[in-house]
């Protein structure tokens, strides 16, 4: 009864969600908290609450200082030369700045957070997307693909969970990996051309002068974003937040209007009264500091946020006043973020506390057949797809993994195939419900989740057969 009742209630948190007939706080909070009192375990709710909020506090606590510290990146101009080099190399052409937006959440990646490298490849590339009135699910389910790839890094984390849990060596199940995760990454770029083709098909391409002019001469009504070549294409202009429409028919329904009506556009302003260029190298010098402080883990992450933040505005805005509108300009990205954490946390705490995840994992075990026992690692590389999805890598890595391990040694297959295969789901995994920095992406980039999810999940989960393919043909799995 767990079982179907863990299906049915993540089910119904996806179909809600994806519908739009709930918020995903809202859904997050209600629908667990409802199938707890089904399975007749209402009166610990408090409990499994308590415990998965206290789980996530590190990881909220390290969103919010993280937003504001790079919010006030944003606002000093640090990331403003990135934008501007990026759209006169890119020409204003949709297809490098989608190739872009892969290539900077790779490289991003390599600090092995995926929050931070949200937050830049937000930071930088959103500007773009808004000027050109560019897809912005395009933008973040590019992201969340090229870091899910990247993710696999030893220590971004799935890496040292499989290597706890099978008592291995990290390098030994990381290394053997990397043509297939470079195969994996390749994908990421070739699907990143595919979708900026069809952006470009869509809006046509323009150059630097002809955006800029654009801008300058439109009508308050109307924006001409289509040009060079391509028929001349209109868009209604809300306020600067224009409505996007995915590619090759995938809808972003990206109707947000920027609070202050110019907010898409700040990263290439080079009149706003919070830029601070004397102070740039210093801004830079510290944001070098904290990612290298964070991948040498001198200091927990939040630690490390909180103390950034306090410095840079400390230093970029010496007088309360102006630390206070900083704080305040920025507190609706925190908040957002932050209660989806914590909303997060009743559905993981009582997915976790019910017993649902395990009797969930134990009824996949089971289903499996005694005949695919010599073929676990595929076996397992499969089954990483949905189940990192549906549940946390914690949960995945020390709950199934060595199940699915044990029942592969018993035919032969080696514990680090196993390990190798469970990496496959990764690249989903980081558009999961259950992943606090989806949230970030998402808030970011001003795009609803169910949104989201429609347009990556199907490119994701392909990407994640091309790695477990990759695999096969090295012969690493």
């Amino acid at each position: 009864m767990l079982t179907i009742l863990g299906f049915a209630m993540i089910a119904t948190f996806l179909v809600l969600i994806m519908m739009k007939k709930m918020s995903p706080i809202a859904a997050l909070v209600l629908i667990p908290a409802l199938f707890c009192v089904a399975v007749g375990q209402g009166a610990k709710l408090g409990d499994y609450v308590i415990e998965g909020v206290g789980n996530l506090a590190p990881t909220a606590a390290m969103l919010m200082f993280a937003i504001v510290y790079f919010g006030v990146m944003i606002d000093v101009g640090l990331f403003d030369p990135i934008v501007r080099g990026i759209l006169r190399f890119c020409k204003a052409d949709p297809m490098r700045i989608v190739v872009g937006t892969a290539v900077l959440a790779a490289i991003v990646s390599l600090d092995g957070d995926g929050s931070t490298t949200f937050m830049i490849t937000v930071s930088a590339m959103y500007p773009l997307y808004k000027r050109l009135k560019m897809s912005l699910v395009v933008m973040t389910g590019v992201a969340a693909t090229a870091n899910g790839v990247m993710n696999t890094l030893p220590w971004g984390g799935p890496t040292a969970r499989a290597a706890t849990a099978l008592k291995l060596d990290a390098g030994d199940i990381f290394v053997p990996m990397i043509p297939a995760l470079g195969v994996g990454l390749g994908a990421v770029l070739l699907l990143a051309v595919v979708l900026g083709r069809r952006e470009r098909k869509r809006l046509g391409m323009l150059t630097l002068d002809e955006v800029l002019a654009t801008e300058t001469a439109a009508e308050p009504e109307t924006v001409l974003v289509g040009a060079g070549g391509g028929s001349d294409r209109t868009h209604k202009n809300s306020g600067g937040a224009g409505t996007g429409t995915g590619a090759g028919g995938d809808a972003a329904e990206n109707t947000d209007a920027d609070a202050d009506g110019d907010e898409g556009f700040k990263g290439l302003d080079p009149n706003r009264a919070t830029l601070r260029p004397k102070l740039y190298w210093f801004n830079a010098g510290l944001t070098i500091a904290l990612l290298t402080a964070m991948i040498m883990e001198l200091m927990p992450i939040p630690v490390l946020f909180l103390l950034g933040a306090a410095l840079a505005l400390t230093v970029n805005f010496p007088h309360m006043p102006d630390q206070r509108a900083r704080i305040a300009a920025h507190a609706d990205n925190v908040l957002n973020v932050s209660g989806m954490v914590f909303a997060a946390a009743v559905f993981t705490g009582v997915l976790s506390g019910t017993g649902m995840v395990e009797h969930m994992a134990d009824w996949l075990v089971g289903a499996i057949p005694d005949g695919m026992g010599p073929h676990m690692a595929i076996v397992t590389g499969i089954l990483s797809i949905p189940l990192t999805y549906f549940m946390s890598n914690d949960g995945f890595y020390f709950g199934v993994v060595p199940v699915l391990a044990e029942a592969g040694a018993a035919h032969g297959v080696s514990p680090l195939e196993i390990a190798r295969a469970s990496l496959v789901g990764q690249p989903l995994h980081m558009s999961s419900p259950l992943v606090p920095a989806v949230y970030v992406l998402v808030g970011m980039a001003k795009v609803e989740f169910g949104d989201h999810t429609r347009f990556t999940v199907k490119w994701a989960a392909l990407t994640s057969l091309v790695v477990l393919g990759a695999g096969l043909l090295f012969g690493i799995i």
